[in-house]
């Protein structure tokens, strides 16, 4: 079976062509690996058309980003579909990379296409916790906790940070997927894509009803995750790329300038679909 990032690439590469083979008109990273600045881990790729995809970038990733950001110019002018084969490739800057311009361009096939994700209401990507159900989540994301807590339902969380683990107030946090075994839902963070965890997480939460990946950088087509048996992708797109961009370059806070969404597999179109309405 293909590795999650080879089927990305691929499919990269034929909405590129689509497309017109789409280049950069720059990518945006921190001005800091400063803890301090807000989000300093993400990266955002833009198109010339405005399309914005974004990427978290793993590690310690940042610096030696910021110097290729510097040797390549803000890499304007570069092709999107050459970018996007970084995302196979085994070097973190260069995935982070690769994945940011894999979500531009599914951003653009979705304006070519006049197709517009259905909004959320909130970052769950569509799963609704019931009480006495048991919820996992793969990344802890702290402002979701309070919304599976109302519901009622038990939460365990799935981290890769030792010194996260343990009982908390209102979650307990596990190093062991098997921990997600007896989950009734399971939302993740896109992480999982780039640290190639999709597969094992995906086996050890088999019995759960709805798998969810959500975030900011879950901007991607969702073919290859819904095919992987991902039940929902709840992602963010830009509507003021100017707030947008003014915001990220001085590190204050942008949510505002983006929209939620979230793609349920049984309300998508499909990519041969979009491809197809684009080319009209």
């Amino acid at each position: 079976m293909s590795t999650i990032a080879a089927l990305y690439v691929a499919l990269a590469e034929r909405v590129a062509a689509r497309l017109g083979s789409p280049r950069l008109r720059a990518l945006h990273l921190p001005s800091t690996p400063d803890a301090a600045v807000e989000d300093p881990r993400f990266c955002a790729a833009e198109l010339e058309d405005g399309s914005i995809g974004f990427s978290f970038v793993l590690g310690d990733a940042v610096e030696p980003l910021l110097r290729a950001h510097r040797a390549a110019g803000g890499f304007g002018g570069v092709e999107a579909a050459a970018l996007a084969r970084g995302f196979a490739a085994g070097d973190p800057g260069g995935k982070a990379l690769g994945f940011a311009a894999i979500n531009a361009l599914s951003q653009s096939l979705f304006a070519r296409a006049h197709w517009v994700p259905a909004a959320a209401g909130s970052s769950l990507g569509a799963i609704e916790p019931r009480c006495g159900e048991h919820v996992g989540m793969i990344g802890l994301f702290p402002p979701l906790v309070a919304d599976v807590k109302e519901a009622g339902a038990r939460l365990t969380v799935l981290e890769l940070r030792p010194e996260l683990a343990g009982e908390h107030a209102d979650y307990r946090v596990t190093l062991d997927p098997a921990a997600l075994a007896t989950c009734d839902q399971v939302i993740s963070t896109c992480t999982v894509m780039l640290n190639d965890t999709l597969d094992a997480v995906l086996a050890a939460c088999r019995r759960a009803r709805h798998f969810a990946i959500v975030g900011p950088t879950a901007g991607c087509l969702p073919d290859p995750l819904f095919a992987r048996g991902v039940d929902s992708v709840g992602g963010r797109r830009v509507l003021d790329a100017a707030g947008f961009l003014r915001a990220f370059r001085s590190g204050e806070k942008w949510g505002s300038c983006a929209g939620k969404y979230v793609i349920a597999r049984q309300d998508y179109p499909g990519l041969d679909w979009l491809l197809e309405r684009a080319g009209a």
